[in-house]
């Protein structure tokens, strides 16, 4: 068992933020990650994190962002979180490789892809069905995709793709996009992409791969079939709140917290896309995890 100021649980732009100013504030750190480095691995652009001009991609970001973090002494780790307990003044959180006891925890696992439901969605994932455009895109050059969404993040992928793809089909359940003034011109005025509006996914069809995807209108119910060799599903995040089920939580399952991220359990803080608030972006995933560190090193020096 290690002995820790502070457990970071989560590897991506909250969690290593987190990291890098509990380090500098003297903690001793470490930040256990599952999944990789979180979903800014998927951005293929970055446009609109203030400093970052020209773009770059999320990798990239990561990537220095570790090593940053890493360079005040925070410890990064990949395990799995197995679970979290808390006796008297100490925390207890165990993983697949090792325990840590700690001081304080700061809880950055963020969001996971939402699933459409529909038939063929798992039998034909890998195998054309895909929840990330910059992971699976290159697989699918001059052909035809269909991209399910019509948020920002549906309509990024859509612009990335169509920069691969011979065409890309978007669909949208509603009658205008959600995607912010900026991205949604940019698919209006993009050649290679058709936006279906007023469509909902029925099922993806194939053999060993995708081939096509039926699509219901939903005022008039009539089914149309798009021929296509991709689906890329973009149709919101589910928080990945598993391992604190007992926090009070909104309407939509993120955790809620007051301005200094702290939950209803002393010591133990929330930070990133797995908590409630206005606005999911790496700015304020950076901006929850730095406000996350610092007052979890004030609450540890006061132990």
């Amino acid at each position: 068992m290690e002995s820790k100021d502070i457990v970071i649980i989560g590897g991506g732009v909250a969690g290593l933020s987190a990291g890098l100013y509990a380090s500098r504030s003297g903690m001793d750190s470490v930040v256990i990650d599952a999944g990789g480095g979180g979903q800014v691995l998927e951005i293929y652009n970055l446009e609109n994190y203030p400093g970052i001009f020209p773009a770059e991609n999320g990798t990239k970001l990561i990537e220095n962002l570790m090593k940053q973090a890493e360079s005040f002494g925070a410890k990064i780790i990949y395990s799995e979180i197995l679970s979290i307990d808390k006796k008297d003044n100490l925390f207890f959180v165990k993983t697949g490789k090792t325990e840590f006891v700690a001081k304080s925890v700061i809880y950055a696992t963020g969001a996971a892809h939402s699933k459409l439901g529909i038939p063929g969605e798992e039998q034909f994932a890998g195998a054309g069905v895909s929840y990330c455009a910059v992971c699976d895109g290159p697989f699918f050059k001059n052909k035809r995709v269909v991209v399910v969404g019509g948020g920002d993040s549906a309509c990024s992928e859509a612009l990335y793709l169509a920069n691969i793809a011979s065409h890309v089909d978007l669909i949208h359940r509603r009658n205008e996009l959600r995607a912010t003034k900026a991205v949604a011109e940019k698919i209006f005025s993009n050649p290679k992409i058709d936006v279906h509006f007023n469509f909902i996914a029925k099922e993806i069809l194939g053999k060993e791969r995708v081939s096509g995807i039926n699509i219901e209108n939903v005022d008039t119910k009539q089914i149309s079939l798009l021929e296509t060799d991709a689906v890329f599903i973009f149709v919101g995040m589910e928080p990945r709140t598993s391992l604190l089920e007992t926090l009070k939580k909104d309407e939509n399952g993120y955790i809620i917290t007051d301005e200094k991220m702290a939950t209803s359990v002393p010591g133990l803080f929330i930070a990133g896309d797995v908590r409630s608030k206005p606005l999911r972006q790496i700015i304020t995933a950076a901006s929850d995890g730095a406000v996350a560190a610092v007052c979890a090193a004030k609450y540890v020096k006061t132990l």
